[in-house]
């Protein structure tokens, strides 16, 4: 007997796997929705939420991770974590969630990979930054979630975007690693039509946050914050910020005092909490400690004015290339980097379909933070510091 090696055979066993192996309350890739039909389907034999992560590791904007900024900038530190280590990190940490939780571990990666790829230039001060601008604009509010659906659902590829399925983009328009929640249970099942409706209302500011559909998305939303929580702590702790002495007691004897046993504790407890449940979350001490420290390293890293210092030339900078390119834009000057490095090429239908402001934001919000620096005027350029 012949055995079917055709890509149509290969997927419905990759299928039949899934179905053996996963949990009643996995996303199975076999009801994964694309906006647009896709000529090659016949001929593909990955599952639709592997090939999302393929496309989303080939994609120009994963690229830019490498340089962007995770939480401290400007530091001339080789050690510290910028926007890809974050990611990869995320990525790994929702993946072993979702093995034990018989969830579907091609989701959550692509998910995981995508969640980010919207980030300004200079992290979350950047976005705040570039929100203002947008909605003097009248280009609605700038949320970095919503900016990554942008990118890969319609800039990427010259404005033809990925076609990425319904449940990888609802996922990362979804995440919210700020907010803190014990448990998270899904949202209703949801069309394109519903998600695009969600990201008008977010971007006019009448919806503040919407959980994911599935529970995958709901793991990379909560395992956001496992990810981050201890690594920034350890990066303060190397830049001097902190010390381990300051550590809450409580999450110390909860959760550890280092970026290793926050991690195994966390990703411990969320598993034997969640393991046969229809939501996503930790035990009611495990989410306690873990919103102290959230609130923690609030106080003494994300708002310590030590590494807030630059921020006010950031913030020139932003204001002056969105003006620039906004001006560029109205004359038409083609000869402007953002026709040259942006436009050129991309598809009509992208310019028929968005203002000059929504075109500068796309263009400043793909930016590298060293790219950034380079294209303001030289007086306005930031040096970076050797931390003492």
């Amino acid at each position: 007997m012949t055995l079917d090696k055709t890509p149509r055979a290969l997927k419905a066993g990759l299928e039949q796997r899934e179905a053996q192996i996963l949990g009643i309350r996995a996303c199975f890739s076999k009801n994964a929705l694309r906006r647009y039909s896709e000529p090659r389907s016949e001929t593909e034999y990955r599952l639709a939420f592997s090939a999302d992560a393929d496309r989303i590791l080939n994609s120009l904007a994963y690229t830019r991770y490498s340089d962007k900024t995770q939480v401290f900038s400007l530091i001339n530190n080789d050690h510290l974590t910028h926007r890809v280590l974050h990611v990869q990190m995320l990525s790994r940490v929702a993946r072993t969630i979702g093995r034990y939780l018989g969830l579907n571990t091609d989701l959550i990666e692509a998910a995981a990979m995508g969640h980010d790829i919207g980030h300004t230039p200079f992290g979350h001060d950047g976005e705040r930054f570039l929100s203002r601008l947008t909605q003097a604009a009248g280009a609605g509010q700038f949320h970095h979630n919503l900016q990554s659906m942008q990118f890969l659902d319609v800039i990427e590829r010259n404005g033809k975007g990925w076609n990425l399925t319904l449940q990888t983009l609802d996922a990362i328009v979804c995440h919210n690693g700020e907010v803190h929640a014990r448990t998270l249970t899904p949202a209703p099942p949801r069309n394109f039509a519903d998600l695009d409706r969600i990201v008008r209302q977010i971007q006019a500011g009448t919806t503040d946050d919407v959980l994911p559909m599935t529970m995958e998305g709901c793991v990379v939303r909560i395992a956001d914050t496992v990810s981050y929580i201890g690594r920034d702590f350890e990066d303060a702790v190397r830049l001097n910020i902190v010390t381990r002495d300051q550590f809450p007691g409580t999450c110390r004897e909860r959760l550890g005092a280092t970026q290793g046993t926050i991690v195994f504790n966390l990703v411990t407890d969320l598993i034997n909490t969640s393991i046969d449940q229809d939501f996503i979350g930790f035990s009611p001490r495990v989410a306690d400690a873990l919103k102290e420290l959230k609130q923690f390293n609030y106080q003494f890293i994300y708002k310590n004015p030590l590494i807030k210092r630059h921020l006010t030339g950031i913030e020139d900078i932003f204001k002056c290339l969105f003006d620039r390119y906004m001006n560029d834009l109205i004359k038409a000057d083609e000869s402007s980097v953002i026709y040259s490095r942006f436009l050129n090429g991309m598809d009509d239908s992208y310019r028929l379909n968005h203002s000059h402001a929504e075109i500068a934001r796309d263009f400043i919000a793909g930016m590298t933070d060293s790219y950034f620096i380079r294209q303001a005027p030289e007086h306005l350029r930031p040096v970076p510091i050797d931390w003492v």
